[in-house]
């Protein structure tokens, strides 16, 4: 059976390739995606175990049993444009490549009833690993990751006693001084706001699949990202 591989941030940079179609044996299962890949270079062998699977967009097991036309993605751990996307009635959720300016977008959220405002606002500082950093450079798994910050502001209004959220990710190349990830939590009371707009970017570094590349005067690297949660990786 045929099935698409989608490879992105490290793994893109160490096969060479952003997707392909493979051949694989009927009853073939995640892991085997895997396994093809890890026996191309020690890197990909060392880097595998701590990759995360998506079939049809969705994390899956590598246990999980493929079938004919399946899109498998193979993702490394995340760093931390799409259609605007609403959530529910009220929250705001965008993937965008143009620059995020916060007080064009933030503002006209904001109701009477809102007694707290937290802002998080993500910026591309000049440094990293003691080098001088100049400029920055975000992939990501796109539709999976606009359903993964949807899924996000679901889960934040649902588990904090707050109004509304405010969620862009920026992707492309990003300049010193620009916004990569601009939050903003509504709520009645500054201590539900604090602690989901805490949540949210945390929860977001670590299970939606987007990528940071570093670029130097003396060369690239793509950011080590956090481990995926083991429910994730299994």
């Amino acid at each position: 059976m045929r099935v698409k591989v989608l490879l992105f941030g490290q793994l893109r940079d160490l096969t060479g390739k952003r997707e392909e179609e493979v051949s694989l044996a009927e009853g073939a299962k995640a892991a085997d995606v895997a396994a093809r890949y890890a026996k191309l270079s020690p890197k990909l062998a060392d880097l595998m175990p701590a990759v995360a699977l998506a079939v049809n967009q969705e994390y899956a097991a590598r246990e999980r049993t493929l079938r004919e036309g399946d899109e498998i993605a193979l993702l490394p751990p995340v760093s931390g444009g799409a259609p605007e996307t609403q959530v529910a009635e009220e929250a705001y959720v965008r993937l965008v490549r143009e620059r995020i300016v916060p007080h064009d977008i933030v503002p006209p959220l904001e109701k009477p009833e809102d007694g707290a405002l937290v802002l998080f606002d993500g910026v591309v500082r000049n440094h990293s690993r003691g080098r001088r950093t100049v400029f920055l450079e975000y992939e990501a798994y796109e539709e999976m990751a606009l359903r993964g910050l949807q899924s996000l502001a679901e889960e934040a209004k649902k588990k904090f006693a707050i109004r509304n959220v405010l969620l862009v990710h920026r992707l492309g190349r990003l300049e010193i001084g620009e916004s990569s990830v601009l939050i903003a939590v509504y709520s009645a009371h500054r201590a539900a706001a604090f602690d989901a707009c805490r949540w949210l970017i945390d929860t977001l570094k670590k299970t939606v699949p987007i990528w940071k590349k570093e670029h130097f005067a003396d060369g690239a690297v793509w950011a080590d990202g956090e481990a995926f949660p083991p429910e994730i990786v299994k």
